[in-house]
């Protein structure tokens, strides 16, 4: 059983009411209609707070690793808000803005569980993006899920993932730890 898990926010945890997960999701904190009120305009995805909820009776240790397409601090607070407003904040162990770049999500983790103890080999990155939560955790040796998203197709054409990493429903993640 894996002792940790990683989860992106946008497009995993909650996505956008209007495009769910058939554009990238973070149009919504760019477009002129929905930047001032995005809470408004996002909600939690399907079996989410029910896995949660059972994760953290089994004792795994939850984690959210987000990117926002703002300065640091402003995305911080945009991060806590979405953890507040969808009344995430006692499911979780806790939540990092990440740099934005691709790679940043991989090296959290690595620091994360080394701080931690805790081997790569009993770490999971679940996220909605390939090359920004499923390629950057797997290049630092850490084991990843992908959820089925529209917008990963341009991505995995190039390289494909085996299709057992690639899930409909976060629920389906207890298959897999």
């Amino acid at each position: 059983m894996k002792k940790i898990l990683f989860f992106d926010g946008d497009g995993t945890l909650w996505y956008p009411k209007a495009t769910k997960r058939t554009v990238k999701p973070f149009w919504v904190y760019l477009d002129e209609k929905t930047k001032n009120n995005f809470l408004d305009h996002l909600e939690i995805a399907p079996t989410v707070i029910e896995t949660l909820t059972l994760l953290r009776k089994k004792g795994v240790r939850l984690i959210i690793l987000s990117t926002h397409p703002d300065k640091l601090k402003n995305a911080d607070k945009v991060l806590y808000s979405k953890v507040k407003n969808f009344d995430l904040h006692d499911l979780f162990d806790a939540y990092y803005v990440t740099a934005e770049y691709p790679e940043a999500k991989g090296e959290k983790i690595v620091e994360i569980i080394n701080g931690l103890n805790i081997k790569k080999s009993d770490a999971l990155m679940i996220g909605d993006s390939y090359k920004w939560d499923f390629e950057s955790a797997k290049n630092f040796g850490v084991d990843a899920l992908l959820i089925n998203s529209d917008y990963h197709l341009e991505h995995i054409q190039e390289e494909p993932v085996d299709k057992d990493k690639v899930i409909e429903e976060v629920e389906e993640i207890l298959n897999h730890i």
